[in-house]
Formats: C-alpha cells, structure tokens, sequence
C-alpha cells in the first residue's frame, strides 16, 4: 500500500546533523583566542574574568588557562606547522579558523590530550561555527598534525641551527627571531645561555606577591597563604598556582601581586645611598599601575618620607590610587617628561620606562607576536626624555633609578649611556643594592633573567647627580 506523500506544508528541508560544542574549557579558551585576535585584548586580562563570569574553576579552569596561554605564547610556531599542514600561508586561511586550529594544534603538540580528543572536538567545533565542508579542511591539517609530534615538525621547519642558531633556537622556544636576537645581544659574552633564557621565557611563571612592609612579613604571608618566601627580595612570596586576586591578604591591601624583579627595584631605589641628607622627598616618575609605588611608599612610611606619583593615563592614576590608599602618596596626573614640579626638589627619583616589555613575556603570552622592532625607536626617545626630566627633578647628590622590563639594549644600556654623556650624574654599581641576588653582570648596571633568577627580565642602573 503506497504512503500518501506529505502535505507541502509539512515539508522541511533535511536536518544537518547537532554537532556538540565546546567543552567549557576549550570555549573559553577559543573565546579568548578570538578576542586577542580581533580586539587586540589582552589574554591575562580577558581570560580570569571570562572564567569568572562563566563560572568555571578548578580542572576546568587549570586547562582553559594552559590551552589559552600555551597557544597565545607558541603562536608562531603554531603557525608554521598549521601552514605546512594546510598546504597553504596562515593569510589564506578563515581567521576564525585559523584560531580553531591554534588550539586544536596547541593540544596534539604541547600537551598530554588523547590525539582523538583533540581531532574530534576542533573539527566539531569548526561544523559548529561554519560548515561541513569547512570542517572537512579542519579534519584533514589536525590529522596531518596529529601524524607526526613536535620534534618532527621542528626538524623539518625550524631555521638551520649550523648557519642561523638564534633563528633556530627562537623557533624552537616560540619566539620571534628579532626578540631572540635581542635577548642574545643582552647576555653578551653569555650567549650561550639563550637557549635556557627563551626556554625559560617560554614556561608559565609562578605567581609572585609582595609582603607589605611594616604591616606583613614574608614568612607571615607565606603562612597565611601556603607559600613559599622569595629568595631575594625580603617582601616576596612564592605561590605554585591560583587566582592570587581572591586571596585574603591580596584583597585588603595588606599584600600584592608583583614580580620579585620589581620588588628589587623598588627597594634598590630606598637602599641607594645619596650624598647630603635624604629629606624624604621621592618621586616615582612613571607610577602606573602603582605595584612598585605602594611598595615604595610602604617604605617611605617608616622614614616619614613621602611619594609624589605621576602618571598622565587617567584610568591607571586611578590604579595608583587604588594601590596607595592609605599611604603617603600624592598622585600627579601629568606628562612625567615635564611635570609642574620644582627642578631639583627630590632626593630619589624611580624613572620605570614604559618599554617594549620582553623582559615581562611569560606574563603577557600574546606580547611577543605584538611587538615589532620598529616599536624600540619611538619608545628609546621616550626613555631618554623621562630620564632626563628625572635628572633635572632630582637634586644635587639625590640618585635616580632607570628600571625597563626589558633587556633590549636599545632600552637599557643605550638610554643610560646617553644621560652620562648629556647630564652631570655619576652611575654608582647597582649590584650591590640587589643582593642576596647574584650573577647580576658585569656591572654597574643590573641585567635580572628569568633562568637566572625566576624573576622578570628587569633591567636596573642607579646614576647619582653631581654637584
């Protein structure tokens, strides 16, 4: 007996088959991806408050923070290999997909995650956000991934390590070569050490947090917490992981989340000797966010000194603001290369540059695939202006610390020698100021390295003005 046919009103069209989407996991962490991609955000900042308004902690949280920083800081590698395995240059490829598969080959490369369940949820996800046929591409470059691990793909695309070492050393540790360059520039007579300097600048940092003085010590805090203290700054504290921002000493200001490197500075701008008398008159030239002002006038607050902290971005005045309430702190909202302050009315001066910031990449992954060498002259000319409003603020005998988290050259040791050949000032050795650390460099200048010493690559010199 033949069916009546069905009605033209009852008529569908067939129904593509519900692909799953996402773990919450890879979601947030594609999420993520697609605004740094898009909006230029930045992954640290857009990653913990996308956790938190979606209610994701605990494994979730730990795997949507490695797969989101691990393919933000392996970008380029990552890239080399999904073109090689496409068969085509990453331009040629859907944005969106692109993202897709830089998580997909984060997964088959550089974690523990079964092959299949790598495959399996990029592709669906690719079905999800586009279509069969551009889920069949997918399918196709993760399987070629998938055939063969990271060594392999390095053997085959990474610059010769006979005739371009740097070139190949940077590929291997997922950095820009013009980075790696600068960093082998650093260490100088050391370059041996920059496959463990990138290897280094490549891993996920420990979360420091600094103890604030006079109301927290280190081994309190350490207690309080369940960390460890630092080894070399007598603020700093040690955690192995979690979000620092909910812990109780971080909320009520009596710790914060800094760097032991910029801790050091910070102390080596109280412990640097002057000549004449210190009247407590310190200035910190560059305040924004105001981690090493609080530390700074943490500091002052037993000397009866006081900070004048200027910064001319509103929003991160603020932020200082916020950092230094309760301590003897006046915020200056201006242009710190000409300040409406007196010209030799400070006794230390703190001139922390902005900077292309490769010394702090472990804790911006997106950075290193951001910066360009052409960003290094406009902010060198910066650098040398701030420094010289900072020598004409400070007095006859005062110093004046130079800090960069960078250890560019042309941010470090270029901008200092300029200031000794354009100002009166004498550049005291610096090394001393920073102990127990040690390894510092040849000196007088001051060169931190995260293999070195697990800090920020900060770079410090201390110059004292004559007269």
């Amino acid at each position: 007996m033949n069916q009546r046919p069905p009605a033209s009103g009852d008529r569908r069209p067939p129904r593509r088959p519900r692909r799953a989407q996402l773990d919450p996991a890879r979601r947030a962490a594609f999420d993520v991806l697609r605004a740094v991609s898009e909006r230029d955000a930045y992954a640290n900042l857009a990653l913990p408050a996308l956790l938190a308004e979606r209610g994701i902690n605990g494994r979730d949280a730990a795997f949507a923070t490695e797969l989101t920083y691990g393919a933000c800081r392996t970008r380029g590698l990552l890239d080399a290999v999904i073109a090689a395995a496409a068969g085509r240059p990453i331009d040629q490829i859907d944005p969106v997909l692109l993202d897709l598969l830089r998580l997909g080959a984060y997964q088959l490369l550089r974690t523990n995650v079964a092959q299949h369940a790598a495959v399996s949820t990029t592709v669906e996800q690719a079905g999800v956000e586009f279509d069969t046929a551009r889920a069949g591409f997918v399918n196709a470059v993760m399987r070629r991934i998938a055939g063969r691990d990271e060594n392999s793909w390095v053997a085959e695309l990474a610059p010769s390590a006979d005739t371009d070492p740097v070139g190949h050393i940077a590929f291997v540790h997922a950095h820009p070569r013009w980075i790696a360059q600068a960093f082998a520039d650093a260490l100088g007579a050391d370059a041996g050490e920059l496959d463990a300097a990138l290897a280094a600048d490549d891993a996920r940092p420990a979360v420091h947090l600094a103890a604030r003085p006079g109301v927290l010590t280190a081994a309190e805090l350490a207690e309080e917490v369940g960390g460890t203290p630092g080894r070399y700054s007598p603020y700093a504290v040690y955690l192995s992981g979690g979000d620092p921002g909910r812990l109780a000493p971080v909320r009520d200001a009596r710790a914060l989340v800094q760097d032991e490197g910029s801790q050091l500075v910070a102390r080596a701008l109280v412990l640097a000797p002057v000549t004449g008398v210190d009247e407590g008159r310190w200035l910190d030239l560059c305040a924004g966010p105001g981690g090493k002002t609080a530390l700074i006038a943490a500091l002052a607050a037993q000397q009866s000194a006081t900070v004048t902290a200027v910064e001319p971005n509103p929003r991160r005045a603020e932020m200082v603001e916020h950092n230094t309430r309760g301590l003897p702190v006046q915020v200056l909202r201006a242009d710190g290369r000409e300040p409406p302050l007196p010209t030799g009315g400070f006794d230390r001066v703190l001139v922390d540059a902005p900077c292309t910031g490769l010394g702090a990449l472990r804790r911006r992954p997106e950075a290193r695939w951001r910066r360009i060498p052409a960003d290094v002259p406009a902010l060198g000319k910066l650098q040398r202006e701030l420094l010289a409003s900072a020598i004409r603020l400070v007095r006859p005998g005062g110093v004046v610390v130079y800090a960069t988290c960078s250890p560019h050259l042309a941010e470090t040791v270029g901008v200092v020698s300029d200031a000794t050949r354009r100002h009166p000032v004498t550049v005291l050795d610096a090394r001393a100021l920073f102990a127990p650390a040690g390894d510092l460099g040849a000196g007088p200048l001051v060169q931190l390295w995260p293999h070195r010493h697990g800090t920020d690559a900060m770079f410090a010199a201390v110059l004292r003005k004559d007269g």
